[in-house]
């Protein structure tokens, strides 16, 4: 007779997963490269910018920081992906505020549950929750003026999210969006779905959300478990840098239990395809890697033709952190998308001018 008690059901799920996690990893074994462009990197780089707290719509405190003046013409905001923080967006906080210097602000913040926002509740690890924390995200930290997103992952999943919940924002407030390694519908056509449909999974999910004591007592075998199915997925070149791979790792691990399960449920089923209709409205940016294995290039050649004025940039032999593994190419497309979508020009004329100071000193 099957032991059908949640700690037996727990054990049973972690067996699987981990017999799956551990053949992805082996199949996709990759040799890091010995020279570290980025070994002194200091990865650290957002924790010094100016912080605050927005509450979510339901009470959830969400931490945020900001880079650029207040009154800059453009402000970006940044929502990362799953099971990272806005620390994933490092290489870009870096690059584009010398880039654009005091004419356009960035905002970035970490998704309920990651990072040093607050946990909600398990119902409401959804990304249709994720697009309602936007809005109240660009109520306080960017009540006027124009606004371009950027979403990587299942940050680009919450930017259609609120894309379809808030039509009206669209191109009167928000004028640019950029889709980074994502999907309007639920990944569960990728080469991981059936990983991420193992039954093994939903016993992780159960106990979490009925025998938390349990999941408390093993949670680190459950990330032991899980983690190799991200980490195979995350890069596509052989030759990534250990620093860079070691800070996503830290990323990854730092994700409670509670946040990995619930929202990877989330993205197996949740379905925006209608917010593609809304951004059809402003200049968009679709941006993937070749060998992204969790949204593969086809999600977004299908975005792509779904918005036929969008630049789409694929980027050969990335994985899924495609603007951690390749930012230029990553920060260039940027540059372009916040040009494209300013009608004022003033990113533009800003850095010609910064060209000729630099040129006649």
């Amino acid at each position: 007779m099957t032991d059908q008690r949640p700690g037996a059901r727990w054990l049973a799920g972690a067996a699987g997963v981990s017999a799956v996690g551990a053949s992805v990893a082996q199949s996709l074994r990759r040799r890091l490269t010995v020279d570290d462009p980025y070994q002194d990197e200091a990865f650290d780089l957002l924790d010094r910018d100016p912080s605050r707290i927005v509450t979510a719509s339901d009470g959830v405190p969400l931490a945020v920081r900001e880079v650029g003046p207040k009154k800059a013409p453009v402000t970006v905001v940044f929502a990362h992906g799953f099971c990272l923080r806005m620390g994933a967006f490092h290489f870009q906080r870096a690059r584009l505020i010398e880039q654009w210097g005091p004419q356009v602000r960035m905002v970035f913040y970490d998704q309920r549950g990651h990072g040093r926002s607050g946990a909600g509740t398990p119902e409401s690890y959804t990304v249709e929750q994720l697009g309602r924390d936007l809005e109240s995200v660009l109520a306080v930290m960017a009540p006027r003026g124009p606004v371009i997103l950027v979403g990587h992952s299942m940050g680009g999943m919450t930017v259609l999210s609120h894309a379809r919940q808030f039509p009206h924002r669209y191109p009167f407030r928000v004028m640019g969006v950029a889709l980074i390694a994502s999907a309007a519908e639920g990944v569960s056509r990728s080469p991981l779905g059936a990983v991420l449909k193992n039954p093994a999974l939903e016993a992780v999910r159960f106990a979490v959300r009925h025998a938390p004591k349990t999941v408390h007592r093993t949670r680190g075998a459950a990330k032991s478990v899980i983690a190799p199915i991200l980490r195979a997925a995350s890069y596509g070149d052989e030759a990534v840098s250990p620093s860079v791979v070691a800070f996503s790792e830290s990323m990854m691990h730092d994700t409670p239990i509670e946040t990995l399960v619930e929202f990877l449920h989330a993205l197996e089923v949740h379905d925006e395809a209608e917010g593609l209709t809304t951004l059809a409205r402003v200049p968009t940016l679709i941006a993937c890697g070749d060998r992204d294995l969790l949204t593969p290039l086809e999600y977004s050649q299908q975005m792509a033709d779904a918005l036929p004025p969008a630049e789409l940039v694929t980027v050969e032999g990335a994985g899924h952190l495609v603007q951690l593994e390749q930012p230029e190419i990553i920060d260039d497309a940027l540059v372009r998308l916040v040009q494209r979508a300013t009608p004022s020009r003033l990113v533009t004329l800003t850095r010609r001018v910064r060209d000729r100071m630099r040129r006649y000193g």
